[in-house]
């Protein structure tokens, strides 16, 4: 083999660490002096010498154009992550690339994004460049012999395993390489230990075998086994169906299936409470907002949220946790008591389900009319499939929503549209997804900040600040809107209106939320900080001071609309009730009302006078493990037709 054939080699390794080097750099960060790139190096190694062995096998004019070709599709690929997560904080996996033309709708954000990296793209596309502009005299791209083939296959072997073996070696807890590996599945993290390489490898393994994020379930430990209710407690009532678990065990074959049985039957349901039914018979309207958050609720800017939140339920802990596919997974949290799986989008493939917890088909049920909207792409994220299973009558752009062209379009404009359509002598109960505080916040390019500047501009706050400011005063024009109606239709005091976020506003830069926030915000859990809204006319205030998420609306409502429900079969809790507070994030940290576990860091960091046993913190992560994986489940296996038949 000649020597510029080597050096073709050489260059193709080191343009796959580079480009690994570059994305960590400007994306979630990592030391090149670390056990995780050694890992990353030697998986981008093996990956370098298959595109040189490709790049051998035919004429060295083909071999050239062929090598150009794996350098610029794999500068593509790292580029696009490397923009998708400047827009979403994450990385998308290939389900979603399979989608990508639904999330390139968004092409004005794309467009900021590649604007915005312009060097880190161009950085990515240097080996290219080299390549093609002296690679030919530099390189040879004439064949190689076969049997130093055989030779470089057995280097591909070695340098796979020598990644796999470091990764064995090293540290298996929550948040080392071996867990991301072998266990968990959660990009950012993935990347930031593994590699981009490693990360999209994975994703394509697990699609194709649909893994689910733990390979068997989480067992559980002695001490800490849910049980029922004793012999004297036989009393209380609780927030159960009429499940019978015992025939269900006997007569089943499916072995997951039976692991599932065995599980739910011995989960500790939650107890009816004194507000239980407080709110039997009230109309319903349940709204996701894009990009709400706490930070915009103020009495001069937004008075009717200020207002809300002053005369309904006050959260001081409540969070609204970021999951792999923003948006649809946000949502799907809210609207079904459920964790998303990894890797795709659950909302879509909940679409052929069963679903009967959800509110739409519980209060369509007790014959209200279940409606609801969408002021986007009626068919984005697939809704024009999920949201009519839910249970409701659902209306987007193009399926029967008419409104004035936008970017974003307008929530007050959808209500004025919509609210007609329900509001009368009958229950109702209607959801919404809103979109007008969408980013980018900007002045040019989103038009509800536009619409809305007027009243921001005189504010002491940064322009990318004050133009979400505006995007969300549009939101609170709808609500404005809203209330009214709902008061001239005399049935304001009999309305139960729940807000809350699909998720934090990721469009604005750290140092921005910080100005809103008015002091330093960690990454880890305060960044996902948030409010809910629950609000009826004339309702007693109330504080609640315990950790909380989007993942516990679902058993909330349903409680305090008397619903009839299994809390055994949500992942979420009643508010209310005496269960454990548990809020759950995407890489397996959690909260409780004793204190912070924090994955990455694999520590736990109790509440100011609180003290815990020393298995706490694992036992809890196994909590988290089963509720992750028996979430997961439901959705693969559709569970809730088993056990909920009739339904």
């Amino acid at each position: 083999m000649k020597d510029k054939n080597w050096g073709l080699l050489l260059f193709f390794s080191i343009a796959f660490i580079w480009m690994e080097i570059v994305l960590r750099f400007y994306t979630v960060g990592g030391s090149i002096f670390s056990m995780d790139q050694a890992i990353i190096s030697l998986f981008a190694i093996a990956l370098a010498v298959i595109c040189f062995l490709f790049c051998s096998l035919f004429t060295p004019k083909i071999n050239r154009i062929f090598a150009a070709i794996c350098l610029g599709l794999a500068g593509a690929i790292f580029a696009s992550q490397l923009i998708y997560h400047s827009i979403f904080t994450t990385f998308y996996s290939l389900y979603s690339a399979g989608n990508a033309g639904q999330v390139w709708q968004f092409w004005r954000e794309a467009l900021h994004g590649i604007v915005g990296n312009g060097l880190q793209v161009l950085l990515l596309f240097l080996p290219m460049a080299v390549l093609l502009a002296i690679g030919k005299k530099i390189f040879s791209f004439a064949k190689i012999r076969w049997a130093f083939r055989a030779i470089l296959a057995v280097v591909i072997i070695l340098s796979y395993a020598g990644g796999v073996a470091v990764v064995q070696a090293g540290e298996h807890l929550q948040s080392s390489a071996y867990s991301y590996y072998y266990e968990k599945s959660f990009p950012v993290h993935s990347v930031q230990k593994l590699g981009l390489i490693t990360t999209m490898r994975l994703d394509l393994q697990r699609l194709i075998i649909s893994w689910t994020p733990a390979i068997t379930p989480p067992p559980l430990e002695e001490g800490e086994l849910p049980v029922g209710p004793s012999p004297e407690e036989e009393s209380v009532e609780y927030n159960v169906l009429d499940i019978d678990f015992d025939r269900l065990l006997t007569e089943e074959s499916d072995v997951e299936i039976l692991n599932m049985h065995k599980y739910f039957s011995i989960v500790s349901p939650s107890e009816k409470n004194d507000f239980t039914g407080k709110y039997q018979g009230y109309n319903l309207i349940l709204i996701t907002a894009e990009g709400f958050s706490h930070l915009a609720v103020r009495e001069d800017v937004t008075p009717t949220l200020y207002k809300m939140m002053q005369e309904g339920y006050s959260f001081t802990n409540f969070y609204t946790p970021l999951w792999g596919v923003s948006t649809s997974d946000g949502e799907y949290v809210a609207c079904t008591g459920l964790l998303p799986k990894t890797g795709i989008w659950s909302f879509k493939e909940s679409a052929n389900n069963s679903m009967p917890l959800v509110m739409g088909n519980q209060l369509k049920h007790l014959g209200y009319q279940t409606v609801a909207y969408h002021n986007h792409s009626y068919k984005y994220y697939n809704r024009h499939l999920s949201h009519p299973n839910m249970g409701y009558e659902y209306k987007g752009i193009g399926n029967g929503l008419d409104m004035k062209k936008a970017w974003p379009r307008s929530d007050l404009e959808m209500m004025e549209k919509t609210i007609p359509e329900y509001l009368g002598e009958h229950q109702f109960h209607a959801y919404y997804m809103t979109v007008s505080g969408h980013l980018n916040y900007n002045f040019f390019g989103n038009e509800m900040a536009v619409k809305n500047k007027k009243y921001v501009k005189d504010l002491p706050f940064s322009t990318p600040a004050k133009a979400y400011l505006a995007t969300q005063i549009e939101f609170d024009r709808a609500m404005e809107y809203l209330l009214n109606k709902l008061e001239e239709a005399g049935v304001a005091d009999k309305t139960l209106i729940a807000i809350s976020a699909d998720h934090y506003p990721y469009g604005l830069e750290q140092s921005a939320i910080e100005e809103l926030a008015g002091e330093k915000v960690d990454n880890n859990f305060d960044l996902y900080r948030n409010a809910l809204i629950l609000w009826t006319k004339g309702m007693e205030p109330m504080t609640i001071d315990e950790p909380c998420s989007s993942l516990d609306i679902i058993p909330t409502l349903s409680n305090l609309l008397g619903l009839e429900y299994d809390s055994r079969l949500l992942m979420g809790r009643d508010i209310h009730s005496e269960a454990d507070p548990l809020v759950i994030f995407a890489d397996g940290s959690y909260i409780t009302d004793k204190g912070r576990y924090d994955a990455i860091t694999d520590k736990f960091e109790c509440n100011s006078g609180v003290t815990v046993e020393d298995n706490y913190p694992v036992s809890t992560s196994g909590t988290v493990a089963r509720k992750v994986y028996y979430s997961a489940m439901i959705l693969d296996k559709d569970y809730y037709k088993y056990v909920l038949p009739q339904r």
